[in-house]
């Protein structure tokens, strides 16, 4: 069965037509974020597009073959939504979204899911950002109504636990592939509820920065092998995951086109011969930093599928970090060049 790939789409015409362009053939749906007035989601946007714009875009995409998927995935909305005057909003928008003819909706709230399965013609799916991560969540929300979930990727190297879920439903299951988020994050919950409102209706809070990035980005400058165990898939094994669903998401809607199109070809050909750091959404601010083939992966899979994922007792990430993981030293000179990054000096308060 052929796979079926979502996009991101930054949410701009020109950034659509250049995605529909250039490889249409692969794409099954795109996906973008709607106006933040109304709901926020889990990312910041590069665009905001209108309720016109919406149907513009939505009507060249059918036209071309391509589903459309609108993002409204806050994690936190204030109880906005079960107050009158909020719920009113937020239905009428739905429905200004359902006229424009939007095929699929990504939220993260359960009452969300089970009002768009009950009053609209575009279908629910579960966020990410309500971490399916069992098969009795799966079920609790097929029963409200869910057309399709994206699954926790914290659950990507748990293949009993895929399989679980797998057996639980009959709904459409959805694997994000790219996602670098760091594996078991102790900064997931908050930082999503902060985007919710940063990135959401007003008023928005004026923070100055993102703690919970930053903290994060430190985290894997200070130890590389965060990346390694952070549950992404690579363009070559999504044909292990074969007999749980042929449904893949890509995500990086806050990219621009050339890099989302260099993740459509990777996944497309399921075969990439670059820096893995090149196809991960996050953290793109360690790209410059580390160069990690991709090769140097090949068979990593064969592992990560029958591992009890207790690092403590496992000493695979950390050697496969030791041998694959390079860093970029030079400074940006002509003596620019890559050293092991276990090479490196000054790194055992971080080898346990």
């Amino acid at each position: 069965m052929k796979k079926r790939l979502y996009v991101p789409h930054p949410g701009h015409f020109d950034g659509l037509k250049e995605l529909v362009s250039e490889a249409g053939k692969d794409i099954y749906s795109i996906f973008m974020a709607g106006s933040p007035d109304y709901v926020g989601t889990g990312r910041s946007n590069l665009s905001s597009p209108q309720i016109e714009d919406i149907r513009e875009q939505t009507a060249y995409a059918h036209k071309n073959g391509v589903k459309v998927e609108l993002v409204l995935n806050s994690s936190c909305m204030g109880g906005r939504q079960l107050t009158p005057e909020g719920f009113n909003l937020i239905h009428w928008y739905l429905g200004q979204l359902d006229s424009c003819g939007v095929d699929t909706i990504v939220v993260a709230d359960p009452y969300l899911v089970e009002i768009i399965a009950r009053d609209f013609e575009m279908l629910p799916v579960v966020s990410v950002l309500s971490f399916v991560d069992s098969p009795e969540k799966a079920k609790f929300y097929e029963d409200l109504g869910a057309h399709s979930i994206v699954v926790d990727p914290d659950v990507h190297r748990h293949f009993d636990a895929l399989h679980a879920i797998r057996d639980a439903v009959d709904c459409e299951l959805k694997l994000l592939v790219n996602e670098g988020c760091l594996y078991q994050c102790p900064f997931r919950y908050a930082h999503f509820n902060f985007f919710s409102h940063a990135f959401g209706p007003q008023p928005r809070p004026n923070v100055l920065d993102d703690y919970y990035y930053e903290r994060c980005i430190m985290l894997r400058i200070k130890d590389p092998k965060l990346i390694t165990v952070s549950p992404w898939i690579r363009p070559e094994d999504i044909k292990e995951y074969a007999d749980i669903t042929d449904v893949f998401k890509i995500g990086g809607r806050t990219h621009y086109v050339n890099w989302i199109l260099n993740c459509v070809s990777a996944y497309t050909d399921e075969s990439y011969d670059g820096n893995l750091m090149d196809l991960l959404d996050c953290p793109k601010a360690l790209k410059d930093l580390y160069y990690i083939s991709n090769r140097d992966f090949d068979g990593a899979i064969d592992h990560w599928k029958n591992c009890p994922t207790v690092c403590a007792n496992c000493g695979f990430c950390r050697e496969l970090t030791d041998r694959a993981v390079k860093v970029y030293a030079g400074g940006g000179t002509e003596d620019e060049g890559m050293v092991l990054w276990s090479e490196m000096a000054d790194k055992t308060e971080v080898r346990a």
